[in-house]
């Protein structure tokens, strides 16, 4: 007896934007708003499947190109559709692709791989086919019921700079919840980052932290990161300069930090002719302290000459980068080998949280705490059913597929905000330059260090 698989019958890609803080990073300063790219398939069998990707016009452009090889394959060939897509990219297309060891903005494009999105929808209608959620259908299938997450804490800038006429921040003074007021106002000093770790963790129960460095000078940025681990002592704190410090500055800001800083998330990165991957050896060498990356590993290759030099031991494998196959593969390769999981985020809607709470429910293995920004856009959701962080851990949608259900008039109102937008693609020089004018991206100067 045979049976019939549903087929795609219409693939739609809709871009969409959402509200930001003026959040301080490497790269600069976060825009008022962020933009996203979804993917909407419909099958045959009146199902429709959803999946989340980074924004701008490239990623746009990309996924529409692919329609046509989605557009009519049977809901349970997603490695096939895959597979068309990668022989169909033009090699050239890559060749900026290096990978993020510097944090050059601009090439984040290559990293991401705008086809994620399409898993992500295939395996929504496949497992709703199949009545399972998409974690029983990577790996080894579900692991768990919940995922960790950590609170990923941010200095922030005053958006009151913004000069008139541009663009301005998102003003939740009014709000009657005290995380939504504190998240748009400044945040530049120890007690506000206490501050802001006091609010997230009273309304996610957040046990870990995550200080998000490259801002200020190395030592103030420790100085927060002290202040974090007295007023939480149990809780597991660490820091991402994103490769700001130099090795020397690094070694000398981690060596007395044992017991107050848990690991460090890339804290140096290449220079004087060395990688980022030697320069990171060179600092665990030294220091003796764990270290987690997105910037070093962000495809196969490059894990490969991670894990060779031991320059690394938590690799975060965001599914935008690897993929859901690709990043659950991930786990699976890192847990024989003693080696940590973990999920790198940037802003991003709902869909996206639905998205790591399914992967970090397949990952075997040590998982470190996933990263997710959106505890910075709660509130603007996109689905009728967001996934809840409860005594800091992302539960699990129970149903099948992906789990979750589009609200599609909040999603052409993040269309029409998206449209709104004079620029699509992210530029975090832009903001920096009202607080600091003619500011320019440098790789190894924190941003508000000039």
């Amino acid at each position: 007896m045979s049976h019939s698989v549903p087929v795609i019958t219409e693939m739609q890609v809709i871009p969409v934007a959402g509200y930001d803080s003026m959040l301080m990073t490497l790269s600069g300063a976060h825009a008022p708003c962020f933009t996203r790219n979804l993917v909407i398939l419909t099958d045959s069998a009146g199902h429709t499947g959803i999946g989340e990707i980074h924004g701008g016009d490239y990623t746009h452009d990309s996924l529409v190109a692919m329609a046509p090889l989605v557009e009519g394959m049977p809901i349970s060939r997603s490695r096939e559709v895959l597979q068309k897509i990668h022989k169909a990219v033009d090699p050239h297309a890559r060749e900026a692709g290096e990978g993020i060891q510097t944090l050059d903005m601009a090439k984040l494009k290559y990293v991401v791989r705008s086809e994620w999105a399409i898993e992500c929808a295939m395996l929504d209608l496949l497992g709703q086919h199949l009545g399972v959620p998409i974690c029983q259908l990577l790996g080894e299938g579900k692991q768990r019921d919940e995922v960790e997450v950590l609170g990923y804490l941010f200095y922030v800038s005053d958006k009151a700079k913004t000069p008139a006429g541009k663009r301005q921040y998102l003003d939740e003074s009014a709000s009657p919840d005290p995380w939504f007021r504190l998240r748009r106002e400044e945040i530049l000093t120890p007690a506000r980052i206490v501050e802001e770790a006091e609010a997230v963790q009273q309304k996610y129960g957040f046990r870990n932290f995550k200080l998000k460095g490259g801002v200020l000078r190395g030592e103030e940025e420790m100085e927060a990161v002290r202040a974090l681990k007295r007023r939480f002592p149990e809780a597991r704190i660490n820091i991402d300069p994103n490769g700001a410090w130099s090795l020397s500055e690094a070694v000398a800001l981690c060596r007395d930090m044992r017991g107050i800083i848990a690991y460090v998330e890339d804290p140096c990165g290449p220079e004087a002719g060395y990688s980022g991957r030697e320069i990171m050896r060179e600092f665990k060498n030294a220091t003796q302290f764990q270290v987690a990356t997105n910037m070093i590993a962000t495809d196969w290759r490059q894990f490969y000459h991670t894990t060779s030099l031991n320059a690394c031991d938590i690799i975060l494998a965001d599914p935008h980068f690897w993929g859901f196959d690709g990043a659950v593969r991930m786990s699976q390769l890192l847990d024989p080998w003693g080696l940590t999981f973990g999920i790198h985020s940037n802003n991003h809607f709902d869909i996206t949280l639905a998205a790591f709470a399914q992967v970090g429910a397949a990952a075997v293995g040590r998982v470190a705490p996933l990263d997710t920004h959106w505890i910075w856009q709660d509130g603007q959701n996109l689905l009728e059913d967001t996934p809840e962080i409860r005594d800091g851990k992302l539960q699990v949608p129970q149903g099948p597929g992906l789990g979750v259900h589009l609200n599609m008039e909040r999603v052409m109102e993040a269309n029409r905000l998206y449209n709104s937008l004079e620029i699509h693609d992210r530029n975090d020089a832009e903001a920096m330059q009202y607080l600091i004018p003619g500011w320019v991206y440098d790789h190894k100067k924190p941003c508000l260090v000039r």
